[in-house]
């Protein structure tokens, strides 16, 4: 049987960027009520994905109030088996990109391609969430409508799928230029020989050095 997808640290050019509205955030027994994406390469968007989904049951009232998404615009939507199956003819081989994804949205996509089709999916994908605690560890809060506020992005239309989709390629891109900066301009993230955690280049009492960002639970350093 093939395996899942890995969790990527690193930036890459081409790369699809997705985002889901779900019924809840439980991701066992909430659905999707509206997928969307936009694809990349070479760093420019080139296309874009999105569709409503009807969930076959009522959208509860608290998630309805965050994403604006209630029964009457699903009614005449597709289906998520139908929705999946679209979604990931787009997307292909590419790298998913997406924020919180590693911990939400991969879990929606991971259950309902092997409840229809018993399908693995194997894409790899970077989780932005992950990447921005790590490229700027003194910022206060991570959530995609801060981190785009950090870069000048405009938030509105936050928490509907294709515009927050537009929102976050903006912030990986300027997150990649954290990563080069951090990496003299790799595009892999070097990871710590000890816990496997990313290592980030700092500066110290007697110069530059690359240290473990588990700091203090690991506390693993090396020469610059």
């Amino acid at each position: 049987m093939n395996d899942r997808g890995k969790l990527l640290n690193k930036y890459v050019s081409d790369y699809v960027v997705f985002d889901l509205e779900t019924t809840g955030i439980n991701t066992n027994y909430d659905d999707v009520i509206e997928i969307s994406a936009v694809k990349v390469a070479g760093g420019q968007v080139i296309d874009e994905f999105s569709t409503l989904v009807n969930p076959g049951r009522h959208i509860p009232d608290m998630a309805s109030s965050v994403n604006g998404i209630y029964d009457n615009m699903v009614a005449g939507a597709p289906d998520f088996e139908t929705a999946l199956g679209d979604f990931l003819q787009f997307v292909g081989d590419s790298i998913l990109v997406g924020h919180n994804i590693a911990s939400f949205d991969m879990k929606f996509i991971w259950r309902d391609a092997e409840k229809y089709w018993g399908l693995i999916i194997e894409n790899d994908y970077i989780d932005t969430l992950k990447l921005a605690r790590v490229c700027l560890p003194k910022r206060k809060g991570y959530k995609l409508v801060d981190l785009a506020e950090h870069y000048g992005i405009s938030p509105e239309g936050a928490h509907r799928a294709l515009n927050d989709c537009r929102m976050n390629q903006q912030v990986f891109e300027r997150l990649s230029k954290e990563i080069a900066a951090s990496s003299e301009g790799a595009s892999e993230l070097q990871k710590c020989p000890k816990c496997g955690n990313i290592l980030l280049k700092r500066s110290g009492r007697f110069g530059e050095f690359w240290g473990c960002t588990s700091y203090p639970d690991c506390r693993f350093t090396m020469n610059a």
